[in-house]
């Protein structure tokens, strides 16, 4: 066997061996910490299990307020990842100046697109139109990538009541990288609301014209009343997910 192959396979073999680490870590924190509540399972996170190696990301969309609230009582300094896409709407670049300011976050950082490859790959800025999956790895799977390489761990939120893959969530799950913590698997609409309400958060302006949930402006469309959270996303497409919850 060449010196060439001997190392891959040696990589190979170390890349599984870390796999199941953080499969068998990411298993027994989900089963230990099954019943908890999300500040709970945030405290934890934080404070304890992945204390200065822990990011929040963060699209600061319609339901955002309520993790960044909750994480903001434990730590105001948390990095919190909020993936700039350059094609946002505006009202989510002002919500986010705004939600930040009032929760007292001071480490909210924005990731931007790579400017050569977004040179290279949309230079018309109209990937969307022909290829969502590929603006989605452009703008968000990618950069995200990148900033979190100096982490352990990233926590999302997440919910089973939005439907399709995320309706078996546990609170915590590993991929190849990384462990995610998602604190709040078990909330429902009712429960959101209620701590919005509960807790005076501002809610983001396109909620009132009927966006449930809200992505970058080519792809997020206003959802029915009686429709899936989530129907607004990538309208009329098979697409559910923008491709960072998939990330190796």
């Amino acid at each position: 066997m060449s010196a060439s192959a001997t190392n891959a396979r040696l990589t190979a073999v170390a890349d599984i061996a870390n796999d199941t680490a953080l499969t068998v870590r990411a298993r027994r924190l989900a089963m230990q910490y099954s019943s908890a509540e999300a500040l709970e399972i945030l405290r934890v996170a934080i404070t304890d299990e992945f204390k200065g190696r822990i990011a929040l990301v963060s699209s600061f969309g319609a339901e955002s307020a309520v993790l960044l609230h909750l994480a903001a009582q434990i730590d105001k300094d948390i990095p919190v990842v909020f993936l700039d896409t350059e094609k946002h709407f505006a009202q989510t670049l002002s919500y986010r100046k705004k939600l930040a300011a009032q929760l007292g976050l001071t480490n909210v950082i924005d990731i931007h697109p790579n400017k050569d490859e977004v040179a290279a790959r949309d230079p018309k800025g109209d990937l969307w139109k022909r290829d969502a999956d590929a603006c989605c790895t452009l703008r968000k799977v990618e950069p995200l990538g990148d900033a979190l390489n100096e982490y352990d761990a990233w926590i999302t939120g997440r919910k089973q009541f939005h439907g399709g893959g995320r309706i078996n969530l546990p609170a915590f799950e590993a991929n190849a990288t990384h462990i995610k913590v998602n604190p709040l698997i078990r909330w429902d609409k009712e429960a959101i609301d209620g701590y919005f309400a509960e807790n005076e958060l501002p809610a983001h302006p396109l909620t009132a014209q009927g966006y449930p949930s809200i992505g970058c402006w080519p792809c997020t469309h206003p959802a029915g009343a009686d429709d899936d959270i989530r129907a607004g996303r990538w309208r009329g497409a098979a697409k559910t997910e923008c491709g960072i919850h998939g990330l190796r």
